[in-house]
């Protein structure tokens, strides 16, 4: 009988440890690994995730990487990483490089996004993590600070203002100036 409880007390031990492990890393992305269309991040408390999507009521099944509110339908995305450069099929890879760079790859492994990141620290190990406010960082493995980041999703909002993104805008009045700078629709 003791010897049945001690089999049943370590198989429980493996389970748990197992479903801990996963758990706690469905929110992050380390050096080397990568999702793939079909898989996703889930924020900590399970309130945002990033993955790929088709847009609804879209007759071509373009695919983006997006990121979205997890238990709101239809469909809410917030932020989409190649908007201008959508993939063809399901091909769809993210990867942190090892020089914690986000990349986007198709099918033929050609670059269809990648973030960009300000300095690279010397001997750090980075990440890229799904914030339960949104944003999407890469930062350095041991950064506790949220606000100490190499890159964030938030610096390049789309139409959808989320909790948390500072918007600065400028504006400039020159004589003469009859033609904005920049085309395109925007509100606030």
């Amino acid at each position: 009988m003791l010897h049945n409880m001690k089999i049943l007390l370590f198989i429980w031990f493996l389970i748990f440890s197992y479903t801990t492990r996963i758990s706690t890393s469905l929110d992050t992305l380390a050096v080397g690994e990568s999702i793939k269309d079909g898989e996703t991040l889930v924020s900590s408390n399970g309130i945002i995730e990033v993955g790929f999507f088709s847009p609804q009521n879209s007759t071509q099944r373009l695919r983006y990487l997006g990121i979205w509110y997890r238990n709101v339908s239809p469909l809410t995305v917030v932020w989409v990483a190649n908007n201008e450069k959508p993939l063809q099929d399901k091909s769809g890879v993210l990867r942190l490089n090892e020089k914690g760079i986000l990349l986007l790859l198709n099918d033929v492994n050609s670059t269809i996004w990648s973030s960009k990141i300000s300095s690279l620290e010397e001997n750090s190990t980075q990440i890229a993590q799904l914030l339960d406010s949104g944003n999407f960082v890469v930062k350095n493995r041991r950064e506790t600070d949220q606000d100490r980041c190499l890159w964030q999703s938030f610096d390049y909002p789309g139409d959808t203002l989320m909790s948390g993104i500072i918007v600065f805008i400028i504006v400039k009045f020159e004589l003469g100036l009859t033609q904005p700078q920049k085309v395109g629709m925007y509100s606030i």
